[in-house]
């Protein structure tokens, strides 16, 4: 076991702990030790001060509050591997639905129609496929799946584009998909797909191969990378996109030893630290007195180029660990 790996297991954070002994050590959760630790991340500081603005167990805040609405909440207890079937979360979940099943938030689904002479022509959905992408990916990961997520899960499906990915963008010209909003979907119906038995398996294949035919953050038909941003470590990610973020994803859903993916893991690699350990190279965060857009409850261990932060050395090494 290298020394970073003991660094992780001996953080103050349980949440890496836990990740560190399953995702890394490819411990069982039902092992003794990975377990327990279930148990103190739910009683964990940052749980415990993500979760402490709940009146009568609810949000008193919209659902996509950046970052400190249900939606985003529940995305991070997800990401922590907070216990499997908590009911005191169901208020944020009903939350959640009461959003994404209202008339305000599908009157942003639109159909992109075009004519052909007389002839209709239906170009895809123009959705901001993320939420409810995200959605998917923590009800189902969190154990608070019924029925309405496979509603959600039906709805990705129906506004999935030609190319494998979603779009909101309205500009009727636009033909390719969006990375950021594409990974989020992909992600829940990954996790959707397991729980099922392979539903919609062949979904999740499209919309793996949307973003693994441009080689996780490079363009297509010429091979630039698509975004500086792409190429940058961050923790968490939220809606955004990074090239960490696409290949935790890709892991996740099978297809992280695809060869397209090389690239990505050697960029991953070279931002490795002498000691062993990954920085967050920029933040998308931020822990302010005043509540602004952006505004976190917690922190997620800060940025700088040359230190360690421990929840993107977690995830790269789970990565590493999975090839």
């Amino acid at each position: 076991m290298d020394e970073v790996t003991q660094r992780l297991l001996h953080s103050e954070e349980p949440s890496i702990r836990l990740r560190t002994r399953v995702e890394i050590l490819g411990e069982s959760l039902s092992d003794g030790e990975a377990a327990s630790s279930l148990e103190r991340v739910k009683h964990s500081t940052r749980v415990r001060r993500l979760l402490s603005e709940r009146k009568d167990n609810k949000m008193p805040y919209h659902p996509y509050s950046k970052w400190y609405g249900a939606h985003w909440v529940l995305a991070s207890l997800a990401d922590m591997r907070y216990p499997f079937g908590d009911k005191t979360l169901v208020p944020l979940r009903e939350q959640v639905y009461e959003w994404l099943f209202s008339k305000q938030h599908l009157e942003y689904v639109k159909r992109r129609e075009t004519y052909a002479g007389s002839v209709l022509s239906v170009r895809g959905v123009r959705a901001h496929a993320s939420m409810e992408g995200n959605a998917v990916y923590y009800l189902t990961a969190l154990g608070l799946a019924d029925e309405r997520t496979d509603t959600l899960a039906d709805r990705l499906v129906e506004w999935q584009w030609p190319d494998g990915g979603w779009n909101c963008d309205k500009k009727p010209e636009a033909h390719t998909s969006s990375f950021t909003e594409s990974l989020l979907p992909l992600r829940g119906l990954a996790h959707y797909a397991r729980l099922h038995k392979g539903k919609y398996g062949a979904v999740v294949r499209g919309a793996a191969d949307f973003f693994l035919d441009r080689e996780l953050y490079k363009r297509k038909h010429d091979g630039r990378v698509i975004s500086e941003k792409f190429t940058s470590l961050h923790y968490p990610c939220y809606w955004h996109y990074d090239v960490l973020f696409g290949l935790k994803v890709m892991m996740e859903a099978g297809f992280l030893r695809d060869r397209r993916c090389t690239d990505a893991i050697a960029l991953l690699q070279s931002k490795r630290l002498g000691d062993g350990s990954f920085p967050a190279e920029e933040a998308y965060y931020r822990c302010t007195k005043r509540r602004t857009t952006g505004f976190s409850i917690v922190s997620w261990g800060g940025t700088g180029k040359h230190r360690m932060n421990e929840f993107v050395t977690c995830d790269a090494l789970s990565v590493l660990a999975a090839l």
